[in-house]
């Protein structure tokens, strides 16, 4: 821990997400609400259009640090509040920017604060990762 400084980037990326990520996310977590997938539901419930799954958006924010880890199981713990939803367009489909900061240095752990923004909008708040440090 003694070559991290608290404001040192650790981490960034940029996922892009098409419909067809959402119809695989869908198979894969088992969450089927139209809303992630039919632009008429989503409009009929009043939404500006198919959402991206809130925990598509969590779990790909996360990952992101997970190379600089090394090891996912140095995560001890993780949270977010969902903000703005991710809209994906059907012909341009959506970016999610992810810019990982060491917070916080602690005695048994390092805080991960994640800034995940779509279309210029924070998209997750508060989005805080706790891992054990490198042995």
């Amino acid at each position: 821990m003694t070559d991290l400084n608290v404001g040192d980037v650790v981490a960034e990326r940029t996922v892009h997400l098409t419909r067809e990520s959402l119809v695989r996310y869908a198979g894969a977590s088992g969450d089927f609400n139209p809303i992630h997938y039919r632009d008429d539901v989503a409009a009929a419930v009043g939404l500006p259009g198919v959402l991206a799954h809130g925990m598509l958006t969590m779990g790909l924010a996360v990952e992101t640090i997970v190379p600089w880890l090394g090891d996912a199981g140095r995560i001890l713990e993780y949270g977010v509040r969902f903000t703005r939803p991710v809209v994906v367009d059907p012909e341009t489909g959506a970016d999610v920017t992810v810019v990982a900061k060491v917070g916080a240095i602690e005695d048994e752990a390092v805080r991960v604060d994640l800034t995940v923004t779509h279309a210029g909008t924070t998209v997750l708040g508060k989005a805080q990762v706790r891992v054990r440090p490198a042995a």
